[in-house]
């Protein structure tokens, strides 16, 4: 067996998302048979100690403290992008430009106008790249793809989906800064639109097909809050919660509901699916398990039910334990990861592709404008 080619990664950010790419690279190649065997060869963060610290935690050979200099490097073959917002575009041109293939955490981009660059850039330079909407390589989310595809639920009548967190409902919070850049509009472009509703929308996209028009409202519960950057309180800019109905190109009908503000939740997402013969439903809290109904099910036998998915036969699962034994959160990086090695390795992108996750964008920056509109806005 020929020795597999090696493929340099430039991870740019340490948080949460970091560790969490870090571990998805350090295991993918002890589980997965990838063509490419992935080498941690620079962390970058503009905190030297900390980035240094963090290199030696995960195993990186070197640290940058700029990323300009990290997407220049000609030792470095992929980017992986997990800083705030407002850095995607630039960090994502740049390395596109300079030839290395991208790997971006999600939203894309703040708006449809910075995903549409970024794009461009990817597609002009003709590097492989993908974003980080993991849920997908859930693998019952799979299933439950694999199930719509095969018109197991026949016709497709309602998509229903909700984000409940409660980690912001406190006016003391602040806004700003490492870790609580999600609060400030200037860094994250949106709130609960670009951070929850982003990840319902990738999925629903993904398994119902494109979404044609949307009627939404959001609300900022708490509108000033001190800034960690400057120490003043400002006005927060961002939105706490959103709530819309939408109308799939298939005809079907949808809700989706994410919000900060639900005490008692800390990651509650969940969607449903109906369809003319079966209706499947997905709870990230029990991550491993699908819930399937089948009305062409013999009436006193019929119901729901639940599906352990650990099974060989079923999504990724063949490469980790013995049916019974399931998988959890971080197992879908490691599969994103894996599935990005491979698709490198024929010379493709993994989807969700840059112009894939524009398609998610856009129907946030639908939801804005619907908000401030107070009317159905078109995506197209």
């Amino acid at each position: 067996m020929s020795a597999k080619k090696t493929l340099n990664i430039g991870m740019i950010g340490y948080g949460f998302m970091g560790r969490a790419h870090s571990n998805a690279w350090r295991k993918v190649s002890n589980f997965f048979d990838v063509r490419y065997r992935p080498v941690l060869k620079a962390a970058c963060a503009r905190d030297e100690a900390k980035v240094k610290a963090f290199a030696d935690i995960w195993g990186y050979e070197s640290v940058e403290t700029d990323w300009r200099k990290l997407v220049e490097r000609r030792d470095i073959d992929a980017v992986d992008v997990c800083v705030p917002n407002d850095l995607h575009m630039d960090i994502a041109v740049a390395a596109a430009r300079s030839g290395k293939m991208l790997l971006c955490e999600k939203p894309l981009a703040r708006s449809t106008a910075e995903g549409v660059a970024m794009c461009e850039a990817v597609e002009k330079a003709g590097v492989l790249n993908t974003v980080w909407y993991r849920y997908r390589r859930v693998p019952a989310v799979t299933l439950a793809k694999n199930l719509v595809a095969e018109g197991r639920l026949g016709r497709i009548f309602h998509y229903r989906a909700n984000f409940l967190q409660d980690w912001t409902s406190s006016p003391d919070l602040p806004q700003g800064g490492t870790g609580l850049w999600r609060l400030d509009v200037r860094a994250a472009g949106s709130g609960v639109t670009g951070d929850l509703l982003a990840h319902c929308i990738d999925t629903a996209l993904w398994i119902n097909g494109p979404i044609s028009c949307v009627a939404a409202m959001t609300e900022t519960f708490v509108k000033e809050r001190k800034h960690n950057l400057t120490g003043r309180i400002e006005p927060v800019g961002i939105d706490d919660a959103c709530a819309f109905l939408a109308r799939f190109a298939n005809g079907s009908l949808a809700i989706f509901e994410p919000t900060r503000y639900a005490r008692g939740h800390k990651a509650l997402y969940t969607f449903e699916i109906n369809g003319e013969r079966a209706s499947i439903f997905w709870d990230l809290h029990d991550l491993h398990r699908l819930r399937y109904f089948d009305h062409r099910d013999e009436s006193v036998v019929r119901g729901w039910r639940n599906i352990h998915v650990s099974d060989g036969d079923q999504p990724y699962m063949s490469r980790w334990w013995v049916p019974g034994l399931q998988i959890g959160y971080e197992h879908s990086f490691v599969h994103q990861a894996a599935d990005f090695l491979e698709a490198a390795a024929r010379g493709e992108s993994a989807a969700p592709t840059f112009r894939d996750a524009l398609e998610t964008t856009k129907v946030c920056d639908a939801v804005l404008a619907s908000a401030a509109s107070r009317a159905w806005v078109d995506v197209r």
